[in-house]
């Protein structure tokens, strides 16, 4: 299957946990990162998850948003430490390529947002996914 979302990050399930329609999923990325997905428990029965579990995090490059700093006070259970090594700004939105361990992401934000952060290539930031933002795959 051809995807069109570009952020497809490899690893493995290490917790499942589930609640009364959705459950959590604990993904430790092959970067060393850990990850959260929140999706339902059909899916997880359907994707058969279970600890040790293959699978790729998929996350679309709207859903991905960026700080340049810690961020204290937030809801977002992922954030993913990396540097920007791509940044394409457009008339209304930017497309940010960032290395994390392991892999790499696009997060696609406002070109005033971009210029207000002041990024640019070579920058550290961290990328910020809700859990209820991130799909499962098994290979």
């Amino acid at each position: 299957m051809t995807l069109s979302i570009r952020n497809q990050l490899p690893g493995t399930v290490t917790a499942v946990h589930p609640g009364e329609v959705m459950a959590t999923v604990g993904i430790r990325l092959t970067g060393g990162q850990d990850l959260t997905a929140a999706i339902t428990l059909e899916a997880v029965t359907h994707l058969g998850l279970t600890t040790g579990t293959a699978v790729r995090a998929l996350v679309k490059s709207t859903e991905v948003s960026l700080a340049t700093g810690s961020v204290d006070g937030l809801s977002i259970r992922n954030r993913l430490p990396g540097t920007i090594t791509g940044l394409t700004i457009g008339g209304a939105m930017a497309a940010v390529k960032i290395t994390v361990p392991g892999g790499e992401l696009t997060a696609a934000i406002t070109t005033d947002a971009a210029t207000d952060l002041g990024l640019f290539v070579g920058s550290d930031v961290i990328a910020l996914i809700k859990a209820t933002e991130v799909s499962l795959t098994t290979d």
